[in-house]
C-alpha cells in the first residue's frame, strides 16, 4: 500500500492563534491557495481512495484534490479528527500562556483527548487501513497532531511523543510504502514544495 498522509490548509484560526481541537476551522485565503496548489501536485497520480477527517478545515482541502480525481471514492471520517482539545478550544493561546506552535497539543486538556488516546486512534485508522487496502493507492487528509502520530504508529513506535517528530506544514506530503507486515519505507516527508509553484 501506498499511504499519503496530508495536513490541511492554513486556517484563520491558525492565523488568529486559536486552538481548534474538534472545532471545523475554517481555510484562510492563503489556505485555500495551498489547498488548490497540493491538489495540483496530485492532479495526475493515481489516488484509489481518499479518507478525510469530517472537521471542514480537513474536509475542504481534500474537496479540491478530490477535483482533480472525480471517480476515486472519499469518505469523511470521525477518526482522522484532530486531537479533541476539550476545553481549549476556541480559545487563543496567548491568553493560556501557550504561545508555541505546538506547545498546546502536548497538553492534557479536561474534557478532552489524552495523547495515548489520539496515538490509538491513528494505530487502529492505520490497521484498519493496511487490512483493507493493502494494494492500493490511499491518501489521508487529516491534521498536524493526528498526523504526527499515524506517522509514529508507522514507524512502530511502542508510545508517541509529539517533540519526537517535526512539526507538519500546512498541506505538507508524507508517503509510505507499507506492506501487510507493516514494513515501510518513507518516499516523502513533510514536503511543500508544491508552494512554491506561481499562483
Amino acid at each position: 500500500m501506498k499511504l499519503i498522509i496530508i495536513r490541511h490548509g492554513e486556517t484563520e484560526e491558525n492565523v488568529a492563534g486559536i486552538i481548534q481541537g474538534h472545532l471545523p476551522g475554517k481555510l484562510s485565503k492563503n489556505g485555500i491557495t495551498q489547498a488548490k496548489k497540493v491538489a495540483l501536485r496530485f492532479k495526475d497520480e493515481k489516488i484509489d481512495y481518499i479518507y478525510s477527517s469530517d472537521l471542514a478545515r480537513a474536509a475542504d482541502t481534500a474537496k479540491e484534490i478530490a477535483k482533480y480525481h472525480p471517480e476515486t471514492p472519499i469518505e469523511f471520517v470521525e477518526n482522522l479528527r484532530e486531537k479533541d482539545l476539550g476545553e481549549l478550544a476556541g480559545k487563543r493561546k496567548e491568553d493560556i500562556r501557550y504561545t508555541g506552535d505546538e506547545k498546546i497539543t502536548f497538553v492534557e486538556p479536561q474534557n478532552g483527548e489524552t495523547t495515548e488516546q489520539l496515538f490509538e486512534r491513528a494505530k487502529k485508522v492505520l490497521d484498519e487501513t493496511i487490512e483493507r487496502h493493502h494494494e492500493d493507492v490511499v491518501m489521508f487528509v487529516c491534521h498536524g497532531g493526528i498526523g504526527k502520530a499515524l506517522i509514529a504508529a508507522i514507524n512502530g513506535e511502542e508510545k508517541f511523543e509529539f517533540e519526537s517528530i517535526q512539526r507538519l506544514h500546512n498541506t505538507s506530503v508524507n508517503i509510505y510504502e507499507i506492506d501487510k507486515e507493516k514494513n515501510n519505507e518513507l518516499l516523502c516527508f513533510n514536503c511543500i514544495n508544491h508552494l512554491d509553484l506561481d499562483d
